[in-house]
């Protein structure tokens, strides 16, 4: 059993699992003379004419909130497994992808990075373009300063090569795919962002994306999420989901929209400003009623995702409207 907190309750999950869980390791890292495994999980139909979702958490090892919400998420899937007819009915019609804790290296050294001081999210072949903000945006100038692309000419991280392969085999292989990527550390509400990081310019599948929110606002109208490009804070070198996303329009016979989910985790600081004094504290809510109240919140999320996924042919829009919505979601985010 590890000795990491996070990846003893994942393992302690794949127990509970068991007989509907498909689970292979899809990378072990190294860190401190430790090994730790990274598992990549699947359940429901892994038919590739049907639609998939992946759930991406732990890619920074200070976020551990994003890891513990996938964990939430798929213990209570799994609970549900032993009683719950319509989720049985439901996984027949999709294939469920989880890969919660993608940087335990950096999890355990409590670190941004990885072990090599590589900023996983600033690390993928790809450049940004126009102005960026100095480090935040990516360098090569040394892995002892946050976010460090690595260096030049080596290559994707491990951890990215394992990403990057399940997004290949058990993403892209499908017609329609979603991505969600649990982070924090970012302003005081929490965002849905989508690519592109690296650039100001729109998506091909915008339109996809106002109507993804669009439904969800009408079938949860208390939400408080704030959807949006990246880009409309700052650009970065190196973002794996604008690698990804761009990897997959190459088919364009696909649909593949990659989220982040952003937790604004300034607001917990605001409510307990003792955080400060925390490494974890920026990114991590630490009262225990709070933290209970974020994985409530974003299992609401993750589950209607889910059935998105299950049901995307009722709600993509497609001729004249997808124009029209097009033109709609640029006027909204892309404003000059």
């Amino acid at each position: 059993m590890s000795t990491l907190p996070e990846l003893r309750e994942l393992e302690l999950i794949l127990e509970l699992g068991r007989g509907h869980l498909d689970v292979r390791v899809a990378c072990e890292v190294s860190a401190d003379g430790k090994r730790f495994p990274v598992y990549q999980l699947a359940l429901g139909n892994p038919d590739p004419a049907l639609p998939a979702i992946g759930f991406f958490g732990g890619v920074h090892g200070l976020e551990r909130i994003g890891t513990h919400v996938l964990l939430y998420f798929l213990r209570s899937l799994l609970t549900r497994l032993t009683w719950d007819k319509s989720l049985h009915l439901l996984l027949q019609d999709v294939r469920l992808v989880f890969m919660p804790l993608i940087n335990p290296g950096g999890m355990w050294q409590s670190t941004r990075s990885n072990p090599q001081g590589v900023d996983l999210m600033r690390n993928a072949p790809i450049e940004a373009e126009g102005k960026i903000p100095f480090l935040l945006g990516g360098h090569r100038i040394s892995p002892r300063l946050p976010w460090y692309r690595g260096a030049e000419g080596a290559g994707m991280e491990i951890e990215n090569q394992a990403l990057c392969r399940t997004v290949h085999e058990e993403l892209l292989a499908h017609p329609f795919s979603i991505a969600v990527d649990c982070h924090s550390g970012f302003g005081s509400r929490d965002r849905i962002w989508f690519p592109h990081a690296h650039s100001v310019h729109p998506i091909d599948h915008l339109a996809d994306i106002l109507r993804l929110e669009e439904l969800f606002e009408q079938t949860y109208p208390n939400n408080r999420y704030l959807f949006e490009p990246q880009s409309v804070h700052y650009r970065t070198h190196g973002d794996i989901w604008d690698y990804l996303y761009l990897q997959a329009q190459q088919d364009k016979g696909k649909v593949f929209l990659p989220l982040t989910l952003e937790m604004g985790s300034w607001l917990w600081v605001k409510k307990n400003p003792l955080q400060l004094f925390s490494r974890l504290g920026m990114f991590n809510p630490s009262v225990e009623h709070r933290l209970h109240r974020v994985l409530r919140r974003h299992a609401v999320w993750l589950d209607f995702l889910m059935r998105a996924a299950s049901g995307h042919d009722n709600w993509l829009v497609k001729g004249p409207l997808r124009l029209r919505m097009q033109e709609r979601a640029v006027a909204r985010w892309y404003k000059p």
